[in-house]
């Protein structure tokens, strides 16, 4: 079910944040969910299928039958799906793009002008401080930890 749910969103353009914020459910259900930590819930099924009227419940629950009810049809339709699709690419209008070149040309002709700080740190060793764990934390809130040998 985790790959059928997977694939509403991918149809509907969602991401995973956007799909609990429309459900009205906690992000985290639906991280657990397609990570393959949970099931889906009864409420997640059900809500799923109140918001999304026009998905085949036969198709959410057992996999069998349409994805969509009789009627409805994809709002991406399969021969359409390309990064380089031509609607999205006249999307954009020369003004647009002007004023995106003006925008990053303003900024980074700030950030030149700024002098840059130059302190002397001086280091003191000491015999009895040794370092015991360095953790690493990135963008994607993810973190490493080490501990010397």
């Amino acid at each position: 079910m985790k790959d059928r749910i997977k694939e509403i969103m991918d149809n509907a353009n969602l991401t995973p944040a956007k799909f609990a914020d429309q459900l009205q459910i906690n992000r985290a259900v639906i991280s657990h969910i397609l990570n393959g930590r949970n099931n889906p819930s009864l409420d997640v099924v059900t809500k799923i299928l109140s918001e999304m009227n026009y998905i085949n419940s036969d198709w959410l629950l057992n996999g069998t039958g349409e994805m969509y009810k009789d009627g409805f049809t994809s709002p991406i339709d399969e021969n359409e799906r390309s990064l380089f699709n031509a609607e999205a690419t006249k999307a954009i209008d020369s003004e647009t793009q002007s004023e995106y070149a003006k925008e990053n040309a303003f900024k980074s002709s700030q950030q030149a002008d700024k002098p840059t700080d130059n302190q002397d740190i001086s280091y003191s060793p000491s015999s009895n401080r040794k370092v015991r764990q360095i953790i690493i934390y990135y963008t994607d809130n993810t973190f490493e930890t080490f501990t010397p040998h």
